[in-house]
């Protein structure tokens, strides 16, 4: 059955309606989409970033060295300091004592240091390091660096009344000391004399006092070479006798100043030592029988080389250890250190400087 007219318009009438009705909704779809809210553009920003950063790929760089230069020191700074000794016993009536100063690096742009004391009452320390004993007591002896003030060292001493005894050297027998830093227990100043353990050590960077006098060599010295010449003429039929012993201060004064007018000082510092440095004036050396190269490579001088540890002897500048002793090959110059130490130094291969790892400087 067809519809009729008035029906057909209605519905056209509501079509019409229908279309005109989305199109204004389309519309406003549109312009949301394009103008967008302020919101929407936040969240779309900040996924966008969060988008961004994720594609960035991570760094594991470690620190440049411009971020540590607040720590480093200047180049040519101070950044150690060493002693010759770190303890000292002294009577109040001693000769002063100088320990021997040594900074890293050597050159350093500032080699300067300060000196002071603890307790002036005690011992004073003069500019130069030079320590005088004043009065009965401990007190503390501290220098320090210029160019680096926390950079220092320090030297325990105590000083005794005349009539108190002062302490003895210890006996610590030990093996070779291949490398040492920081304090050194095992040296110590006693009434101005240096002892590594119970050992005197005299060189070029440890003298004895001026005043240092036995009047000959030591008993022990000369029972020990007694034996070891006997020995030799028994076992080998050498004949070894003493050249030169025992020298005062003031003799050695005058050989080391007759050397330097015939050798010069650079040559003569090679074989002779200076007044106060000199290992004769301990009383337990002996030049046997001739002082010279001529007495090299002879029966005698290689009898010595090889025995006179037995005897509590070593010689005491063995052949290609002058960087270390000071001074040149001398295989007449034997040294009394007793039997525990000549058996343990010989065989080390070591001359006494690198087995107790001092040096032997003057300065």
């Amino acid at each position: 059955m067809r519809k009729s007219k008035k029906q057909q318009k209605h519905l056209l009438s509501v079509l019409l309606i229908i279309a005109v009705f989305l199109c204004l909704i389309l519309g406003i779809l549109l312009i949301i989409r394009k103008s967008g809210s302020p919101e929407t553009e936040e969240v779309l920003i900040a996924e966008t970033a969060v988008e961004s950063e994720s594609q960035i790929p991570e760094t594991t760089e470690e620190p440049t060295s411009e971020t540590v230069t607040e720590t480093e020191l200047p180049e040519g700074t101070v950044t150690d300091i060493s002693l010759s000794f770190y303890r000292a016993f002294m009577h109040t009536d001693d000769e002063d004592i100088i320990p021997a100063v040594r900074m890293s690096p050597a050159d350093a742009l500032d080699l300067s240091a300060v000196w002071e004391s603890s307790d002036s009452s005690v011992a004073r320390v003069d500019e130069n390091g030079r320590i005088s004993p004043i009065g009965a007591g401990e007190c503390v002896i501290r220098v320090i660096s210029v160019s680096n003030p926390d950079v220092s060292a320090e030297i325990t001493v105590k000083v005794y009344p005349e009539d108190e005894e002062l302490p003895q050297p210890e006996h610590i027998l030990c093996d070779p000391v291949q490398e040492v830093s920081g304090v050194r227990e095992d040296i110590q100043v006693i009434g101005g004399i240096t002892y590594v353990n119970d050992i005197m050590l005299v060189n070029k960077t440890y003298p004895l006092p001026s005043d240092y006098n036995p009047h000959g060599m030591t008993p022990e010295t000369e029972e020990a070479f007694s034996a070891l010449r006997a020995a030799a003429s028994e076992e080998a039929g050498l004949y070894l006798f003493s050249h030169s012993d025992f020298r005062s201060y003031d003799t050695q004064v005058y050989l080391y100043d007759d050397y330097c007018s015939d050798y010069g000082k650079e040559e003569a510092d090679r074989f002779s030592a200076r007044a106060g440095y000199s290992e004769h004036q301990t009383g337990m050396v002996i030049d046997v029988n001739w002082p010279g190269d001529a007495f090299n490579d002879t029966p005698e001088a290689v009898w010595l080389e090889e025995n006179a540890w037995r005897f509590g002897f070593i010689v005491r500048f063995p052949r290609d250890k002058e960087q270390f002793t000071g001074y040149k090959y001398e295989s007449w110059h034997i040294r009394y250190v007793g039997k525990d130490w000549a058996d343990k130094i010989y065989h080390s291969g070591f001359c006494l400087e690198e087995y107790f790892q001092v040096t032997s400087e003057y300065s």
